[in-house]
């Protein structure tokens, strides 16, 4: 950290931090109570499944048997990917307001990536300057998909909170190496690995670094606190997976299918990776975090080198979801937040040895300031642009119709989640074009007729309420019309019946 005078006098410097934070919160919580259908709502809502489910077994009041009944069971079916950290902090929640209101778990984390944004702006103070720290701060959470990431119902937004803090306590325990820092570093990368595994890649990586920069290999093999680290960082997910497998495989780490060889030797699939992360960052920020990287104080870039060697390897191991979902890059957002500090500091030191008295403070502030609103209203339009609350009731009104009739299978959207939690109608998903392509790329092409009659085998009705899909699957938008009538139809939904 830089020990020459300060650009902004103390006071100001430290209330425009505190002004950074206090509106990334806020920012997250324009319109907090929309549905979840903004940012990935398929894994959002398998979470929110879970914890309706959870409250409705044990808490909540008032509710009709059949509907407690349903809850229950839908939360059950789901598959066991990871801990359910952020379901069982939604029960929290739920059971404190006595609602499960959607806009609980969104608001926690939203809490927990505000939180870990002090974390990484301390990290940041730490290794590069004060000013350095100001712009990684800003950077990360005020970049728009961080704040559409951070309102998700999942555990990516916890995961990448708790590599911050263990950032944090990793660049601690490098400068002083004491046992409360390699405590805490241990402490949050295992809580990091533990919500969700792939958190290992920038855990080992970032540590396996720093730890190889300030100490040989037989330094490092007898020193007690690198134990201790790495012992608290993976004894909880060991003793998680072993004690699954021990009561029959409750926790699968849902990594099967995300790795395909031949993705590496594919043009495609490095188009696919760089298209996403100008969807996630931008190329102009992935440039200069870059350029940072090769600015970082080289006595102290160690854990930051670990960190996108960890990054690189997590994308080449998960290949295929690597390339298609872009929440993969999650955790690389604060990766490139912290490469961004050198510039910061570049930046005020030039400020600083060009501009006296007060006005070119201010200046500073005021051009600062306008930025992180300009970022805030691009954000608060995209919010805003679509209300997604009606759709809650074009679901009730198809699962109302349906529910007592007989089985369905449904063309709909996220596998026919939305159905599950706002139509209370459980169905058969019918693929989508992306399912069906991805059968085909595992070497288990489908035939359409044998397709349909398996998932609509023993089914009363087909719901169609994805009108994209529908429209791009012709082969059964033609079957279904030709073949059965219409039984029902409404401004958002078909019903043929198949009896």
């Amino acid at each position: 950290m830089s020990n020459k005078k300060s650009f902004l006098p103390k006071p100001l410097y430290w209330l425009f931090a505190l002004a950074i934070f206090i509106g990334a919160f806020a920012v997250r919580m324009i319109d907090i109570d929309d549905l979840p259908l903004d940012f990935h709502p398929t894994r959002q809502l398998f979470s929110a499944l879970k914890a309706r489910g959870m409250y409705y077994e044990s808490v909540a009041p008032n509710i009709p048997e059949w509907q407690r009944e349903m809850a229950v069971q839908q939360w059950k079916t789901q598959p066991t990917l990871e801990p359910e950290f952020i379901e069982s902090l939604s029960l929290i929640a739920y059971t404190t307001k006595g609602d499960a209101d959607l806009a609980l778990p969104r608001q926690i984390t939203a809490g927990f990536w505000v939180v870990s944004g002090i974390f990484l702006f301390l990290a940041a103070r730490r290794l590069v300057s004060p000013y350095g720290a100001l712009l990684t701060a800003s950077f990360y959470l005020y970049l728009p998909y961080s704040v559409y990431a951070s309102r998700s119902i999942q555990p990516d937004p916890l995961m990448v909170a708790f590599i911050a803090a263990f950032i944090w306590a990793l660049a601690g325990w490098s400068d002083e190496r004491k046992w409360r820092w390699a405590i805490l570093a241990g402490l949050f990368g295992g809580l990091a690995i533990l919500i969700k595994v792939v958190a290992i890649f920038f855990i080992a990586g970032a540590a396996l670094v720093a730890v190889l920069q300030k100490f040989s290999l037989k330094k490092a093999f007898n020193n007690a606190q690198i134990w201790g680290i790495a012992t608290l960082a993976l004894l909880p997910t060991l003793a998680y997976y072993i004690n699954g497998m021990a009561l029959g495989g409750s926790a699968s780490g849902g990594s099967a299918g995300r790795f395909f060889p031949e993705l590496l030797i594919s043009p495609s699939f490095y188009l696919r990776w760089g298209l996403n992360l100008d969807e996630v960052i931008g190329y102009l920020a992935i440039a200069l975090s870059l350029l940072g990287l090769l600015l970082f104080p080289k006595k102290k870039n160690g854990i930051l080198i670990g960190l996108w060697g960890g990054y690189i390897l997590y994308g080449l191991i998960f290949n295929y979801h690597f390339s298609t979902h872009d929440y993969y890059q999650m955790p690389f957002l604060p990766v490139v937040a912290l490469s961004l500090a050198p510039l910061g500091e570049m930046l005020s030191e030039t400020l600083r040895s060009r501009s006296k008295g007060m006005l070119p403070r201010l200046i500073f502030i005021s051009a600062w300031t306008l930025g992180l609103l300009g970022a805030a209203w691009t954000i608060r339009t995209e919010l805003r642009a679509v209300d997604y609350r009606p759709l809650a009731e074009s679901y009730r009104e198809a699962g109302d119709i349906l529910r007592d009739q007989g089985k369905t299978v449904a063309l709909s959207e996220d596998y026919g989640y939305r159905l599950n939690y706002w139509g209370w109608l459980n169905v058969t998903s019918w693929p989508s074009a992306g399912d069906l392509w991805y059968q085909e790329k595992r070497g288990n092409p489908q035939n359409f007729v044998q397709t349909f009659n398996k998932h609509a085998k023993d089914r009363s009705f087909f719901l169609v309420t994805n009108f994209e899909e529908w429209e791009a699957q012709e082969e059964l938008r033609n079957y279904l019309n030709r073949n059965y009538p219409l039984y029902a139809e409404g401004e958002a939904y078909l019903v043929f019946d198949l009896r």
